[in-house]
């Protein structure tokens, strides 16, 4: 054979070889990641060519779907009570990533779970029918809290200290997810809620983490009763009124100044909310040691799934003995979501066991069929002694019964709680915080609350835990006392 020729051949063998090489990339891995890619349309044309699945809240749907009247998108999703439960389901939209238990559940809800597969399907390749979420969520105490929020912008959730669920998981202002389903109105409506100055797409129940002001003292008075600072909730603590800051000429002093905050029991301090004895505590315990408590109540955590990840709330590193006892009432550089303190309250009301919070009790398939018991997966780990319980939770009702939480009084149940007022910007020049957190029981029935009240229409001498946020987590109690 002439010597070109041969080369020639072998060169076009090379070219044959390397587009067959290519196809095969090309097929198996680039096509993977094109299938995958969020911009393919043929996603979301496969996502919305049927029905989806729908998440349930007390035997209720509270999600469709509807038939579009044009596109090649043949359905696309619709909510009932869309603002009551935004902060709960999310958003499946045609034009944006889905959010919540819509995101989480994605392939559950279209239908391209694999645990949704049957024997047909995998032969015909059709796509399963959609399976179902079930939530923890009681309608009741959700709407009790939806309302009492009112036009007040701010976050609360109720847990249920036995078992973990979640029973109500509330943000003001909240949005219609209606509004971000359909790809031809979605643009208009996600730059209208983005501009907007409330951000009612934050989830303030679960994903934003504020000061929580003296309702922290809870968790420093437990890390002293457990490291054995105190004996008792009544035993009178070494306490100066004022207070001077360590290293400082800064004294700091209560909100009300005629309180009997100095050398005050744990009780009386709850019941004053006194900021020089749980600053000084916190400085006599050492960070260390109120850190460690904090993270056994959840503070830290930056995989807190409930199942939505709930941003972490913080305990911070490395302070002075000045900032030490800042963060010993809840300021300096503490956050905590409503979630954070609502699990606080958990515990203490389940005898010092905190039972891992949820929102989701199972998952079906469109037959009814149980995929996954999120109920049987709820962990209980101890957070504190019984005793230590025992004592926060007799506190925790003074507080309540005679102290600054008067407004979460409730006739015929137990209720202890904890108010909180954290000051905002520089030198307390903004509006501050409200947070209320507690627990009520009455006969077999138990819930733990937290409230935090961002914003509200109240003047500013008129802002605190008892006045704003206590009298939505009393709504929501009684609702769950009923329920």
């Amino acid at each position: 054979m002439n010597k070109t020729i041969r080369r020639a051949s072998v060169f076009a063998l090379l070219l044959v070889l390397a587009l067959l090489v290519r196809a095969t990339w090309v097929q198996f891995y680039d096509g993977t990641a094109l299938a995958d890619d969020k911009d393919n349309r043929r996603n979301a044309i496969q996502t919305y060519a049927e029905p989806l699945g729908n998440i349930i809240v007390a035997g209720r749907s509270v999600t469709g779907s509807t038939r579009t009247s044009g596109g090649d998108l043949a359905y696309k999703r619709t909510y009932t009570d869309g603002r009551l439960y935004a902060a709960v389901t999310g958003y499946a939209s045609q034009a944006y990533a889905p959010t919540q238990l819509e995101g989480i559940y994605a392939q559950l809800l279209n239908g391209t779970d694999p645990r949704l597969r049957t024997v047909m399907d995998t032969v015909t390749g059709k796509r399963a029918d959609p399976g179902d979420v079930l939530t923890t969520i009681d309608p009741d105490v959700q709407k009790a809290a939806y309302k009492a929020l009112g036009g007040k912008k701010g976050g609360a959730v109720a847990i249920d200290p036995k078992t973990g669920r979640i029973l109500a998981v509330v943000s003001a202002p909240s949005y219609d997810p209606s509004a971000l389903t359909d790809a031809n109105t979605a643009g208009s409506a996600w730059k209208e809620l983005n501009a907007d100055a409330d951000k009612p797409l934050n989830n303030r129940g679960l994903r934003q983490p504020l000061p929580p002001g003296s309702t922290f003292k809870l968790v420093v008075a437990a890390a002293a009763l457990e490291d054995g600072l105190y004996s008792s909730v009544d035993q009178r603590t070494a306490s100066q009124d004022p207070y001077r800051l360590p290293g400082t000429t800064r004294d700091l002093s209560n909100e009300n100044p005629s309180a009997p905050c100095e050398n005050a029991s744990i009780r009386v301090a709850l019941q004053y909310s006194c900021n020089n004895v749980f600053a000084k505590m916190a400085v006599d315990l050492g960070q260390d040691k109120v850190r460690a408590m904090a993270e056994k109540f959840g503070f830290n955590d930056e995989q807190q799934d409930v199942p939505v990840r709930a941003y972490p709330s913080v305990y911070p590193e490395d302070m002075d003995k000045a900032q030490t006892a800042l963060t010993g009432i809840g300021q300096f550089d503490v956050t905590a979501t409503p979630l954070q303190m609502a699990m606080v309250s958990a515990a203490i009301a389940n005898g010092g066991k905190l039972v891992s919070p949820h929102m989701v009790s199972q998952i079906t398939d469109s037959g009814g069929d149980v995929l996954h018991n999120y109920d049987e997966d709820a962990q209980s780990k101890e957070i504190v002694s019984s005793r230590t319980a025992e004592q926060l939770q007799s506190a925790m009702q003074t507080v309540v019964e005679e102290g600054t939480g008067t407004n979460a009084r409730i006739s015929g149940a137990t209720v202890g709680g904890k108010t909180g007022t954290a000051q905002h910007g520089e030198n307390n020049s903004k509006t501050p915080y409200a947070w209320f957190t507690s627990y009520a029981k009455a006969g077999d029935k138990e819930v733990a609350v937290a409230v935090m009240v961002e914003q509200s229409d109240a003047a500013r001498s008129e802002v605190s835990g008892n006045g704003l946020a206590a009298p939505v987590a009393k709504a929501m109690m009684k609702a769950a006392l009923k329920s």
